[in-house]
Order: C-alpha cells, then structure tokens, then sequence
C-alpha cells in the first residue's frame, strides 16, 4: 500500500487480542491488544521494561502465550514454531545482533535468500549447471539487497568488522531476504548518531514501498518513532496505555507521565 494508511475497515494483517505472558511472579504482558494494517508503519514505544520486545518475542514465537491470540491474516498463530511463523510471511531482527560475525555481508543475507529457493539436492550434490545458475542468481540478489541498504561495498567484508550501524543495516537485508510481508524492527537505531537516525527513516519508508512491506517497529529514540510510524502504541508495565497517530500519542497525558516527559 503505497500511502501508508489503511482503511479502517480492512482487516488486520496482524491481530494480538488480549495477550499476555507471566514468567514467574512478573506479568510482563497483561491484555495487550493491538491491529496492524496491511501496509502501516506501526510503532511501540514504552520504557525500558515495559514489555516491546517480550510482545515481539510472542508474535514470533520465541516466546509461548501465556493467555490471548496472536492473529496473522484472521489466523491464530501462537503455539507455532518460530521458523514456521517465518515461513508465513513474518521476519524481525533483535534487540542484540545476531549475524554470523565471520561470514562476509554478502554470505550472511545469503543463509536468508537459501531459505527462500530450494534447489532440487541432486543439482546441489552433483554441482549441475542449473545448480551454478541458481547459486549465481543468488549471489546477485544478495548483493542487491547490500546496494539497497547502501552497504553494497562492504559484501566481501565479515560482518564483525562493520561499524554497529552497518551491522544494524546488514540484519535488516538479512531479514528482507526472507521475502517478509510484516517487517519487525526491533530497536533498529540503538547506536546510531542522529545523522544515521535521520537516514534510516527514509530508508524504512523506502523499503516499506519498495517491497509492499508492513512495518512493526520498537524504538527508544521518541523524535524519529513520530516522524517515522502511522501509528503507534504505548506500553507501560506490560499495558497498552495509548494507541493512535503520533500527534495523538504525542499529546496523551498518560504518556507525557510514563515516558515523554518533557520531550513532548
């Protein structure tokens, strides 16, 4: 959806109704419900602790249900496996870099592209020409996803060897190369001066129009969540305290207490 709003009467493409989890004595999610359109650029926003990435580990599958739904396309998915749930349509990175630090740029978006095109395994034992072609095509896609993320020079590089923004932009052409159609993005600026910031904004939306994306994204920087999502929802203690457009979460006076503050 190239304006970014969808209609109110669609149908979500991703639904949590009431969902919460308990570890131990701690309720770090409690009723949370949320509805994602087909095409948004979603944001959460909460302080620390507040349970964003316990609500992505839960649409993921990292983490089981403790009570309520999770909803893809009208269709429960909690209980899944989380490389089922990727198989869906549904790819993240995390809080904390998960690259394969000694494989270069290019070698890591591969792993994702091989997930997506399976060769038949008697061309991949006995190395046919279909099986060099089909190895080809991939190298040239995963060197395209590196052009797109504007880190196209760094493929021959290891991954540990990057700066920690590069390294952010090389997990985000991981996860595209799953062919996703929701997008979570969790914490994709930490480490970023405003310079980086700024440009991974238009990049977000660069992307979400170029591959027809949904965004969900978790982010602590508040300036660039509301120039950056449609909407947004605000936890707090593992609650949803607020939902709506930036100005409206903006101007919440729950939210101006709980994190804002003066940044309002």
């Amino acid at each position: 959806m190239s304006s970014g709003t969808a209609s109110a009467a669609a149908a979500p493409l991703l639904e949590t109704r009431n969902l919460g989890v308990r570890f131990g004595g701690l309720q770090a999610l409690e009723g949370v419900d949320l509805a994602v359109q087909a095409g948004e650029i979603f944001g959460l926003l909460g302080p620390n602790g507040a349970g964003k990435t316990t609500l992505f580990n839960l649409i993921s599958g990292v983490t089981p249900a403790g009570s309520g739904a999770v909803l893809w396309r009208g269709g429960a998915i909690h209980g899944l496996d989380p490389n089922r749930i990727a198989r869906l349509g549904i790819a993240r990175t995390f809080q904390n870099l998960r690259l394969f630090q000694s494989l270069s740029c290019r070698d890591n978006v591969l792993v994702g592209l091989h997930r997506q095109a399976r060769l038949p395994w008697p061309d991949a034992l006995l190395g046919t020409p279909r099986a060099r072609r089909h190895h080809h095509h991939l190298q040239e896609q995963a060197q395209g996803l590196l052009e797109l993320l504007e880190i196209g020079p760094l493929g021959d590089q290891p991954a540990a060897g990057l700066s920690y923004g590069d390294r952010r932009r090389l997990e985000i052409a991981r996860a595209l190369a799953n062919a996703p159609q929701l997008l979570l993005l969790d914490e994709p600026a930490a480490g970023m001066n405003p310079t980086e910031k700024e440009e991974l904004r238009h990049l977000i939306r660069r992307l979400r129009d170029r591959f027809d994306l949904t965004v969900l994204i978790i982010e602590h920087h508040v300036p660039l969540m509301l120039g950056l999502c449609d909407r947004l929802a605000v936890l707090n203690f593992g609650r949803r305290i607020a939902l709506g457009t930036p100005d409206a979460v903006r101007n919440d006076p729950a939210v101006i207490e709980a994190y804002l503050g003066g940044q309002a």
